[in-house]
């Protein structure tokens, strides 16, 4: 029924040295700056009718008048009530005397949730009925007069976080929902980390905040985007995946040093970590290298980290994304825990064993594995319906050296995997983290929640091979990444193995952000896209041009601010850090959002609906 004191622990960040573990990025400054040490607390009754929040008051306050606002939480006998805000709770003696008459019928005819107004004295509660678990519970508050502002219906559900709801009827009644503590945790957290990546990012770097354009026209390759229709036949706006473009313009305009709050959008089906519209930490630097970036956005997570969290520690560790295929079997690698992948081609190079055989005569054919720990062996084989029957097949000579490799213990489940070298990773990745949410379901402790395990992928490829059609190229990140310097040679003759200066930002096995070097030589970037991927350059022009009018060398990154606050309050998803989410299909459930629209409003736009004619599709709508 209580909650506990977690606004001030949000708030306690602005009003304390930070946390070091390491020597700051950030550095000493001999300009005058005012740094968050120095920030007196936020003034939370200011401009308002109350004097007081409730989950403020203290001994401190006994004696006091004070003018409260908030919900009613809870009653009981019609003696007392406890009375929430977003600060906290306080418990409201109901007074009992005639003389109070209109104001007991006021506080215990109100319905739970009702908003109302009260004055009173704050008052040490009766020996004894202290509660050492509620921030305010030695004090009460006698009671003099109260107003009821507003009544409130019966709930679909109740304001409490242990009860449970379902996703939809959350997202349907999503104003209550914000106001159940852990709503309120998340979206005051990530208010005061996004302010102070603007304290970091603009008053102790030099940062420009500046907005761009949300109205844009289509980018070759990517994501789908969303269309906006013009009043102009046949021609659309279209939604930025990201400002890209517009920021890397912004450094042809000597800005020099661009940052945003930036809203994007993908059309694309949400997922727990995805939205059809999100928001990214956007940054952009000119005369800057791939150390340079990362130095800045360690710099950024560890003076914006929350104090309530085990510090961040710098610099980050860092991998290719060779190594992390080979290792872990994805370029997003969970370091929190091993089972790493183990190549044991060479133990099995003169097998008569016939799949093994025919897997390592093929170009790229490799035998890998996986150890999953010992005490695990009865759940692992019963999720993959076997035995250890691999093991009979195995020569004597052989398994000492197969035990040597990987490290196994007695009663230890090897997972074997043969064939082609990306294809045998990526699938043991898979494995990998199957096997540790099964474990973990069984109560082995591989991944410690509250450890935050941060890692740079590197030199990733420039290009990859179409799924469609694997002979033709398209990019890996974004046609405007520029390729390693070392590989600049291989572009016209072998471009499938040129690496490129690609950078990505892992938190605990999950992509939180990205970035890359540009393509600062219009010819170059040309070349690339007209020659390799085959895009209509038309479309990207105004690029091309600006880059041949004295583009300096740049580059930049996008942080992932959803995902990153989701990871940081351990949310199962990131509807659970955004106000106003869309559902698992992209939709509103509160607004009924998206809706149609009747044809008279379509016809400015010179656009007819196709409606579906199959039962299939018709259903869907």
């Amino acid at each position: 029924m209580y909650l506990p004191s977690w606004l001030s622990q949000l708030y306690r960040g602005l009003s304390r040295p930070i946390r070091r573990t390491t020597q700051p990025i950030w550095g000493s400054l001999s300009r005058s700056l005012v740094l968050s040490s120095q920030r007196r607390n936020p003034e939370f009754s200011s401009f308002v009718v109350r004097t007081n929040t409730c989950g403020e008051l203290r001994s401190s306050h006994l004696g006091q008048e004070v003018t409260l606002c908030g919900w009613i939480q809870y009653r009981r006998q019609n003696t007392f009530l406890v009375l929430r805000d977003f600060h906290g709770l306080v418990q409201v003696i109901i007074p009992q005397d005639e003389s109070a008459a209109s104001v007991r019928k006021i506080l215990c005819e109100a319905p739970m949730e009702s908003v109302v107004q009260v004055s009173g004295t704050v008052i040490s509660r009766p020996a004894g009925q202290e509660n050492p678990k509620m921030p305010t519970g030695e004090i009460e508050i006698k009671v003099k007069t109260a107003e009821l502002l507003n009544a409130c219906k019966k709930l679909p559900f109740e304001i409490k976080d242990f009860m449970k709801k379902t996703e939809a009827l959350r997202l349907q009644y999503r104003y209550l929902d914000l106001r159940s503590f852990q709503m309120q945790y998340n979206l005051r957290l990530r208010s005061q980390m996004v302010m102070k990546m603007r304290d970091y990012l603009c008053n102790l770097h030099g940062f420009v905040d500046i907005e761009t354009p949300t109205l844009f026209k289509r980018t070759p390759g990517g994501a789908k985007e969303f269309l906006v229709p013009s009043r102009e036949p046949g021609k659309f706006y279209s939604l930025p995946q990201s400002p890209q473009q517009f920021k890397q313009l912004l450094m042809v305009g000597g800005l020099d040093r661009y940052f945003q709050v930036a809203r994007c959008y993908r059309d694309e089906g949400s997922r727990p970590d995805r939205q059809p519209e999100f928001t990214q930490i956007d940054i952009e630097m000119s005369f800057v290298d791939q150390t340079g970036i990362q130095s800045l956005i360690e710099g950024l997570l560890q003076y914006s980290w929350p104090n309530d969290k085990d510090p961040v520690v710098v610099p980050f560790p860092s991998m290719t994304f060779a190594e992390a295929l080979a290792t872990y079997g994805t370029d997003k690698p969970d370091t929190r825990f091993g089972m790493k992948i183990i190549d044991i081609s060479d133990v099995f190079r003169n097998t008569e064993i016939g799949f093994l055989q025919d897997a390592l005569s093929k170009p790229h054919g490799t035998v890998k594995a996986i150890c999953i720990p010992e005490g695990a062996v009865s759940e692992v084989l019963k999720f993959f319906s076997t035995r250890n029957l691999f093991a009979n097949f195995i020569r004597e000579s052989k398994r000492p050296e197969l035990i040597r490799l990987m490290e196994t213990q007695e009663e230890d489940v090897v997972l074997l995997m043969a064939g082609e070298h990306n294809k045998a990773c990526s699938l043991l990745g898979k494995l990998r983290l199957e096997c540790a949410d099964l474990l973990e379901t069984r109560g082995v402790v591989l991944r410690d929640p509250t450890l935050f395990s941060f890692l740079w992928v590197v030199d990733f490829p420039l290009f990859l091979p179409k799924e469609e059609n694997p002979r033709e190229l398209e990019s890996a990140h974004h046609p405007f990444t520029a390729p390693h310097p070392s590989d600049i040679h291989l572009l016209y003759t072998e471009p499938e193995k040129v690496r490129s200066q690609h950078y990505d930002l892992v938190l605990n096995g999950n992509e939180i952000g990205g970035g890359s070097i540009r393509i600062h030589n219009a010819e170059l970037q040309r070349y690339i896209l007209a020659t390799l991927l085959k895009e209509d350059v038309k479309l990207l022009s105004h690029i091309l041009q600006a880059l041949d009018y004295g583009a300096p060398p740049h580059g930049g990154i996008a942080l992932g601010l959803d995902r990153l606050i989701c990871l940081v309050t351990g949310s199962p998803s990131i509807r659970d850090v955004i106000a106003f989410p869309k559902s698992f299909r992209g939709h509103d459930l509160m607004s009924n959002t998206p809706d149609s629209i009747p044809p008279e409003e379509l016809k400015p736009y010179h656009i007819q609906v196709s409606w579906p004619t199959d039962s299939k599709a018709a259903k869907a709508h």
